[in-house]
């Protein structure tokens, strides 16, 4: 079952993604998540060596809640670009700053927040798991 938190939860197949392409993020489409935050879905397919990724870009201000925690059943890769997030899993909290990297294992109960005071943007890489 897709978690109903997760941003590529909308789509229902994974397109196959066997030709190159340039994602514009000024064309991508626009979401507010359940803190607030915004949200652009780039892409969701599968590649043709078989694994099925999801990638999409999320910015929250500074002050907003967190989403609610939630476990996946996907591989998370999470790139920070801007700011400053704090991640919470498995009973503890860690920070990470622009340039800093995520790595979140299926069935992690997890959640992340802007911890800085400007804007934190990163972008989540799924796949594999339930990312189909």
């Amino acid at each position: 079952m897709l978690n109903p938190l997760h941003p590529m939860s909308e789509h229902k197949t994974a397109n196959l993604l066997s030709r190159s392409k340039v994602f514009n993020f000024e064309q991508l489409h626009v979401r507010t998540m359940p803190n607030g935050g915004s949200s652009r879905d780039v892409l969701h397919g599968k590649l043709v060596t078989g694994e099925v990724v999801a990638i999409h870009e999320s910015n929250q201000p500074a002050g907003l809640p967190p989403n609610p925690a939630h476990s996946i059943a996907h591989s998370e890769f999470i790139f920070i670009c801007e700011g400053t997030m704090e991640f919470q899993f498995e009973g503890k909290s860690e920070r990470v700053s622009a340039g800093g990297v995520v790595f979140v294992a299926p069935g992690t109960m997890h959640a992340a927040r802007n911890f800085g005071s400007g804007p934190a943007t990163y972008f989540v890489i799924s796949i594999g798991g339930d990312t189909e």
